[in-house]
């Protein structure tokens, strides 16, 4: 008998990880260089809550919808989205979610610490991602190049502060609503 690899219940939770997703592209502080969303938040409780695998499904569905043209992602949406240079992040999304939803959801009741390190860690891949995809596409694609200082200012300085404030918030959120997805018996 072949095991059952997803129920409608993750289905759907995957679906709303992917429109919650959308939605956090339009939530944004504008910075210089890389708009500041809140699409890390959702990519952070999707790993979170629905473990690595269906984390990261919720975040690759998320991206093939952006690239065949639906314009969801924090400047449009289409192919070409992959010669821009914040594509790496959305990249780094993908990464960190699943990592996120392995170090984090390896007991069924995670601790606040466990959750915390798990959302750290990600955002260092998020960062790793976006920042070496940044600098390629701007040296060699646009040819414009671009100074490690510059990167280094403008792709994390400027935006990890407030990164940091929504590692914290999922990891609360979590502790909360990860209890919850036990008791509704929504598990993934």
């Amino acid at each position: 008998m072949i095991k059952k690899q997803f129920s409608i219940k993750s289905m759907i939770l995957c679906a709303i990880f992917t429109s919650l997703t959308a939605i956090g592209a339009f939530i944004r502080i504008p910075v210089p260089m890389v708009p500041f969303t809140l699409q890390f938040l959702f990519t952070m409780l999707a790993g979170l809550l629905l473990g690595g695998k269906r984390g990261s499904i919720s975040v690759i569905l998320y991206i093939i919808l952006g690239l065949l043209g639906l314009p969801i992602f924090a400047e449009g949406g289409g192919l070409a989205y992959i010669l821009k240079p914040s594509f790496g992040y959305l990249i780094g999304f993908c990464v960190s979610t699943f990592v996120i939803g392995k170090v984090g959801r390896n007991s069924p009741t995670p601790s606040f610490k466990r959750l915390l390190i798990a959302n750290f860690i990600g955002l260092f891949i998020v960062y790793l991602f976006g920042m070496a995809y940044y600098w390629l596409i701007s040296t060699f694609y646009l040819g414009t190049g671009i100074g490690l200082w510059p990167l280094f200012l403008y792709c994390f300085l400027l935006a990890v502060p407030g990164d940091i404030v929504l590692c914290l918030l999922a990891a609360i959120l979590a502790k909360r609503l990860i209890p919850v997805l036990h008791n509704l018996k929504l598990e993934v």
